[in-house]
């Protein structure tokens, strides 16, 4: 399809085997080299990622790339639901696998353990293509197993040099939970990239005993990923804290070169969230005395109760600390008095001794405001997620 003025682009369809990375490396390297554009797209029923094509309209002639410098456009609904395309040039993309590779020790193997229909597992594939290796895909046909993964590393094993690999919290926890041969392949990387949730320190410190190197990590689509490593930025990226109040929170804002150039047809959110060159996030956070980055949670989260602004990702890293809870999200429900109340859902590290609402009530209280201490205690057998690993708290409210 002949496009006169500006790049067409065109969706590729990316199941979650080794044939989609194969179709995404072969779009990426076209598309760095002047061809069309790249969208990646999950597999199955047409219906199933007919809001996306919708929106994004790839390869219509009528539409071609605007700014003409974009090779991937990132899909994704967001916090919103609202289907929307994220547009990154080859060059931002290029600048954060070369910053995250610096950091890391130097190109390396990688395994690739997450959709590349998503930001994260672009990048994986973008590091790849730096190092002139094939990443190697975990098989994950009928989900992620702690046997596939430990296939995937022994095969990147064999081949000489660095090996690396990004995970979400969850698939951590399982390939730990998955024996030793699993965790002995844990090892066998010099790092695993942690993100897309907030990575419990109980876990982070579970991963560390047990030799392996986790690189805890911040950043949405919009920042081409991980932009953010243990709290510091890679090299070239700026953190602002916006209107920060007396406590020095306030909505975190990222700058640089890896920022997106903004969402396809849609200027309006353009304009909201890409700002002087800087993406205004909808996170909150703030800069501690040594100058890392705390995330607080989405700013749109706050819960108010009482008067008190509470930022459910604090009370939920507070939670994370207690030795009874394995995982937690903290989320408002309405209340007659306080008008929100604070509401913890803990999924028990021991399922036959879960903790009272006053033993988490006093856990809390003790480090942080009584306000932010959970009113209400739901026990949960595991928390709902998103495909990127990051928990649905939209499922969760309802």
């Amino acid at each position: 399809m002949a496009v006169i003025d500006g790049r067409l682009l065109t969706a590729v369809t990316c199941p979650a085997s080794s044939s989609g990375v194969q179709r995404l490396v072969a779009a990426l390297e076209e598309s760095f080299d002047g061809g069309p554009a790249v969208v990646a797209l999950p597999p199955g029923p047409e219906a199933a990622v007919a809001d996306l094509r919708s929106a994004l309209r790839p390869d219509d002639a009528s539409v071609p790339v605007d700014p003409s410098d974009v090779a991937v456009v990132v899909a994704t609904s967001g916090s919103t639901g609202e289907a929307k395309g994220v547009q990154l040039t080859g060059s931002a993309l290029r600048h954060s696998a070369r910053a995250t590779l610096d950091l890391l020790g130097g190109p390396g193997a990688w395994v690739l353990a997450l959709p590349v229909t998503h930001i994260a597992g672009v990048q994986v594939v973008v590091r790849s293509m730096l190092a002139d290796r094939a990443p190697v895909a975990v098989e994950m046909a009928d989900g992620f197993t702690a046997e596939a993964f430990a296939a995937a590393v022994y095969t990147a094993a064999n081949v000489p040099g660095r090996r690396y690999s990004a995970l979400v919290p969850t698939q951590l926890e399982r390939v730990l939970d998955g024996g030793v041969e699993a965790v002995d392949a844990l090892g066998e990387l010099d790092a695993v990239l942690l993100g897309g949730a907030a990575a419990p320190p109980a876990l982070v410190a579970r991963a560390e005993a047990a030799g392996v190197r986790v690189v805890t990590t911040y950043g949405m689509s919009e920042t081409c990923g991980g932009c953010v490593y243990d709290g510091r930025p890679l090299e070239g990226v700026e953190v602002r804290i916006a209107s920060p109040d007396a406590g020095g929170v306030g909505r975190i804002e990222l700058g640089g070169p890896t920022v997106f150039s903004g969402y396809r047809l849609r200027p309006d959110l353009t304009a909201a969230a890409l700002v002087d060159g800087r993406h205004v996030t909808n996170d909150l956070g703030r800069l501690r005395a040594d100058g890392t980055l705390e995330v607080l949670g989405r700013a749109d989260d706050v819960i108010v109760s009482g008067g008190e602004k509470i930022a459910p990702a604090s009370v939920e890293q507070c939670l994370l600390a207690h030795p009874s809870v394995a995982a937690c999200a903290v989320v408002a429900h309405p209340d007659p008095t306080w008008g929100q109340r604070v509401v913890a859902v803990i999924v028990p590290s021991d399922p036959s001794s879960p903790p009272t609402l006053d033993a988490l009530r006093d856990h809390v209280g003790a480090t942080m405001p009584r306000s932010a201490a959970p009113r209400e205690l739901r026990i949960v057998e595991s928390l709902p997620l998103l495909s990127t690993g990051k928990i649905d708290r939209a499922a969760l409210t309802a």
